[in-house]
């Protein structure tokens, strides 16, 4: 699931800034996000180590009991030099634009790749899938879950914005060692207080 809503959310490219805490609404939704997964018997959390992606699992783990890890796999893309300016700024500029345009190939200035980040969390996945049975949430960032839902669906990475992952939503994917499935994309659920 993507980590909920955060204090630049909208703003300014977050990236891998220190100090961004989640918004009292970012609060109630890591909450509501634990009450909806308590009943689905997690056997792990597995979150980015972003303060907005470690509090929104935390309430998670809080909620279900399941035990936390903190997976370098789930980190936030590496901005780069984008990190932390606001999303005005960055609008016309030229390689914002080719990023924007070509995910599968572009490059963030001293920043990572989009395949790069893409490989860690499939890395990830992979890894998990050869454990049966169990049911393991991972809290990362929008971008990353796109990435890994367009390697499962075989999508090019240019594709990533044609589809939304908002704050607080959770995405299922069944993996084994057949491959993975994705289940369902962006599930935006109650956010009652």
């Amino acid at each position: 699931m993507r980590h909920a809503t955060h204090a630049d959310f909208g703003h300014r490219l977050t990236g891998r800034a220190a100090g961004v805490p989640l918004t009292p609404e970012g609060e109630r939704q890591a909450a509501a996000l634990g009450r909806h997964l308590s009943g689905e018997g997690l056997t792990a959390i597995h979150t980015s180590s972003r303060e907005r992606a470690r509090a929104t699992a935390e309430a998670i783990a809080q909620a279900t009991g399941a035990p936390l890890a903190v997976v370098e796999a789930l980190d936030e893309i590496d901005f780069g030099d984008w990190t932390g300016t606001e999303f005005a700024t960055l609008s016309g500029q030229p390689a914002w634009d080719d990023w924007n345009n070509r995910r599968a190939s572009a490059r963030i200035p001293r920043g990572e790749s989009m395949a790069e980040a893409a490989a860690r969390i499939e890395i990830h996945v992979a890894s998990l899938s050869m454990r049966s049975s169990e049911r393991i949430a991972l809290v990362t960032h929008c971008d990353m879950i796109r990435a890994l839902v367009a390697r499962v669906l075989g999508l090019s990475l240019d594709h990533l914005l044609r589809f939304e992952i908002g704050p607080a939503s959770i995405s299922r994917l069944e993996a084994g060692r057949w491959g993975a499935r994705v289940l369902s994309l962006n599930e935006s659920i109650g956010m009652t207080a």
